[in-house]
């Protein structure tokens, strides 16, 4: 490079800008005062390609001859990295939105769908109010997919993890997928004849693969192939610092179609909520954002590749359990009893919500005392001293007294009582009431009554 004109280095614009800086230097001041001017301008690489570049501009003497000097550092990496970093922040923030919003809704879900079961199983069997009921539970079933999406997205959903072989799980999932998508796409499925095993759980990770799968139907509407394959890989440090996971083993699977594809506009916003190149009525937008969301959780990376017209592939890392066998699911036992006789002290802050649960738990024979908040229901503990409380069942985010600090205070006072935690998000069960504390559980809103008395019944029957 020595003895070629700067023009090689710095396209006319930028080469212009470092020449003004150059002659505003040499105009401010004595030529024998050090100055320096920083500025991003434009670098020309090598193969033609143009790239970010920081100018550290500098003027310096020796002896009697003053020297313009220029440092110019590659910035693409950095701002790389900074617009990572500013998405990060944007998309953490409107998961904050996105739970709240559902936390709060959760409770209005609970009274709406406990209410409709309740009515429901008061009605005759003939009745013709049993097609309406039907209905408004049908509209409040939506509703909870709408919320469980938005959690899924804020990464606050619950998650019932097991170890599952990826590519068994796709195989049951073959005959749905027929189901969903054109006839006219042929799907392709493409497993190791090792097992794919993964600490996953399956219903999410089901949600995450028929999101993708109708939306890749979407994109061949005259026809083409879907392709689904499942690979145990390592990856090392240079590839996952890009994905914001750890290196190591995972179980890659690699979505692909044949479709219209999209530009790269699109790819920067798809796991956005609420962003959507569907027809309106046609997609809510959260679709992606909620697969963003439940591999998130999970602990691995999705990351997109598409080009207009030549398809698109999604790729979705998850831990790898190579050591592990897959878990021997078992029904529960439908017949289990929901019936009690014991003393249930309630605290939930939402009158409506407190209504039904009291109702419920009546209904099917236990004693239940109420309370709207922490303080309320220490002063029940207080007052009702001589009666044994055999169980706590209460909402974990409450005002002025949070379910975890009343738990804390419940066990000192009636160290024999169980808690049962409700949340309309995951609250992670709090200390010293982990997972593994004797008597704690955790329900996420809305729960159906049936679900709520069978919990009840297997933390006081534990």
């Amino acid at each position: 490079m020595l003895g070629q004109p700067l023009d090689r280095l710095l396209p006319e614009v930028s080469l212009q800008e470092y020449l003004r800086q150059i002659r505003a230097l040499g105009a401010t001041a004595e030529a024998s005062q050090p100055l320096h001017a920083t500025d991003v301008l434009t670098a020309i690489r090598a193969n033609g390609d143009r790239f970010p570049v920081d100018a550290s501009i500098s003027r310096i003497q020796i002896g009697e001859e003053i020297l313009y000097t220029v440092i110019l550092r590659d910035l693409t990496e950095r701002q790389r990295l900074e617009a990572q970093l500013i998405q990060a922040q944007k998309m953490e923030s409107v998961g904050h939105l996105a739970g709240g919003i559902a936390h709060d809704f959760n409770n209005l879900l609970m009274a709406i769908l406990g209410y409709t079961d309740l009515i429901r199983e008061g009605l005759p069997p003939e009745s013709l109010l049993q097609q309406d009921v039907a209905e408004i539970r049908r509209a409040g079933e939506r509703a909870n997919d709408l919320t469980r999406q938005l959690l899924a997205f804020a990464r606050k959903q619950v998650i019932s993890p097991r170890v599952q072989d990826l590519g068994r799980l796709l195989e049951e999932l073959r005959p749905l997928l027929r189901r969903l998508i054109s006839e006219s796409v042929e799907i392709v499925l493409r497993t190791s004849p090792q097992p794919e095993l993964v600490k996953v759980d399956p219903g999410q990770i089901e949600q995450v693969l028929l999101n993708l799968a109708v939306n890749a139907s979407d994109a061949m509407p005259e026809g083409g192939t879907f392709t689904i394959g499942v690979d145990n890989i390592v990856l090392d440090t240079s590839t996952t610092q890009h994905l914001g996971i750890k290196p190591g083993k995972y179980v890659q699977l690699t979505l692909s179609d044949t479709g219209t594809g999209m530009t790269e506009e699109v790819q920067k916003h798809i796991f956005e909520p609420f962003f959507t190149t569907k027809e309106p009525g046609k997609g809510t937008g959260l679709g992606l954002a909620t697969c963003y969301g439940i591999v998130k959780q999970h602990g691995g990376a999705i990351v997109c590749e598409s080009k207009v017209g030549q398809g698109t592939t999604f790729k979705i890392y998850l831990p790898a359990l190579p050591d592990a066998s897959p878990a021997q699911v078992s029904l529960a036992d439908a017949s289990r009893m929901i019936q009690g006789t014991e003393t249930v002290l309630l605290v939930e802050d939402e009158p409506t919500v407190r209504s039904l649960i009291g109702r419920v738990l009546r209904t099917h024979g236990y004693n239940v005392l109420e309370a709207g908040n922490g303080a309320e229901a220490l002063a029940v503990l207080l007052h009702q001293s001589t009666v044994q409380i055999d169980l706590v069942l209460t909402d974990m985010v409450m005002p002025g007294m949070s379910g975890a600090a009343l738990a804390e205070r419940v066990q000192v006072a009636r160290p024999n009582a169980k808690v049962v935690f409700m949340s309309g998000y995951n609250d992670p069960l709090p200390r010293p009431m982990g997972p593994d504390a004797k008597g704690a559980a955790f329900l996420q809103k809305p729960v159906l009554p049936r679900v709520l008395l069978q919990k009840v019944r297997e933390v006081l029957d534990a």
